[in-house]
């Protein structure tokens, strides 16, 4: 990018922080409308919701003040590039953005704000963080490609068991149709998923609930009220039923470290902090705690390997807090910063997800304890938002 055009992208921040939402709205509506090929890579109830649009907006609003350095973006590309990957962005969708990115650029800010000039700085930092992107993205696939147990694009899955785990979740266990070895994934990712639901194709991101085993795999899956994908998952699909899989992908894994391990959940946040404390048990004797939320006991799921996890691991302790009701092993109530003053050791590496106000809580009183913010680990269900 010339000078001049880094300058006028600077320019842009301030409408950017007053309407980069209104302006990343419209871009949904003219990709999704013209370009149907596309839909299948959007969660619809995150385009209802908002939270999509508002994910893009502050991602393009710290690419623009970013624009002169983009190291100081931090782990942002990463978790883009993972995203993509999970869901099989290819570099023939870029042209697709790029395009509709312009067009809204022009028709919500206006003819007058958005000159050729703009249009033409805007289009250079596209390419430019395009070709970034493009570029990670096919090393990665490559990586996965390559790797032991590792594919490229679909690879099919049969579902060998179905367990329900609670009155909302249940676990998928799959084995590859071809019986050869599956890719030791880290733990934290996630799977990518392409289903074919009432005529439409639709892909989604769950999480790996155990740790890799080289085998096989197992995801657990909410039902969401009005989730078409959790709800066909749930409803419809049956043991021996074939699934198309994508490789494993995800930023926010369990680093090594001989620190103790605290593993904070809210509801189906949960699914991720299994994996990472089985590894870290099969791993040595580091010491994890495990905290848990759920509102009662009818959706608080895996209490039974949990139990087995503390009788047979003297270094694992964990606490489970249900809004509603007290059985002999739990806490009453909601998240507290006294809780987890009492629960958290000290020098802790603290990994949490769960819905974002909780999340907010949990970031703000592991700050107030004292844990710093390299020491605090967290990833969002959908678009990331900012934890402030």
């Amino acid at each position: 990018m010339s000078p001049e055009q880094i300058s006028i992208i600077q320019a842009t921040v301030p409408i950017l922080e007053t309407g980069g939402e209104a302006l990343t709205t419209h871009f949904y509506k003219i990709m999704l409308n013209d370009y149907p090929e596309v839909r299948s890579l959007f969660n619809q109830a995150h385009q209802q919701q908002g939270t999509q649009a508002r994910a893009l907006a502050n991602a393009i609003l710290r690419y623009a003040r970013c624009i002169d350095n983009l190291g100081a973006l931090g782990n942002l590309p990463a978790q883009i590039i993972q995203k993509h990957v999970a869901l099989q962005i290819l570099p023939e969708h870029y042209p697709i953005v790029g395009t509709c990115l312009l067009r809204a650029i022009r028709e919500v800010l206006g003819a007058e704000v958005a000159t050729d000039a703009v249009i033409d700085a805007w289009g250079a930092a596209y390419w430019q963080l395009a070709n970034i992107l493009i570029t990670a993205e096919t090393e990665e696939y490559d990586k996965l490609a390559s790797a032991p147990g590792g594919w490229r694009g679909i690879r099919q899955f049969k579902v060998v068991a179905k367990q329900p785990e609670s009155s909302e979740i249940s676990s998928f266990y799959l084995e590859p149709m071809d019986g050869a070895a599956v890719i030791r994934y880290q733990p934290g990712q996630y799977l990518g998923l392409k289903l074919l639901i009432d005529g439409q194709e639709m892909r989604r991101n769950y999480s790996l609930s155990q740790h890799a085993d080289g085998r096989s795999l197992r995801i657990s899956v909410k039902r969401e009220a009005g989730g078409v994908v959790s709800n066909y998952l749930h409803d419809k699909v049956t043991l021996g039923q074939v699934l198309e899989v994508f490789p494993p992908a995800g930023e926010f894994v369990l680093k090594d470290s001989a620190a103790p391990l605290v593993l904070i959940s809210g509801g189906v946040g949960i699914t991720p902090t299994l994996a990472m404390s089985e590894a870290a048990l099969l791993a040595g004797e580091r010491e994890v705690v495990f905290i848990h939320y759920a509102r009662n006991a009818e959706v608080q799921a895996f209490g039974s390997t949990l139990h087995q996890w503390e009788r047979e691991h003297p270094q694992f302790r964990k606490h489970i807090v249900l809004e509603d009701g007290t059985p002999d092993d739990t806490v009453s109530g909601r998240p507290t910063l006294e809780q987890l003053k009492q629960w958290i050791p000290a020098h802790a590496h603290a990994y949490f997800l769960g819905p974002k106000p909780f999340m907010r809580f949990i970031n703000q009183a592991l700050a107030a304890i004292g844990l710093p913010e390299e020491q605090r680990h967290y990833e969002f269900f959908g678009p990331a938002e900012a934890l402030q």
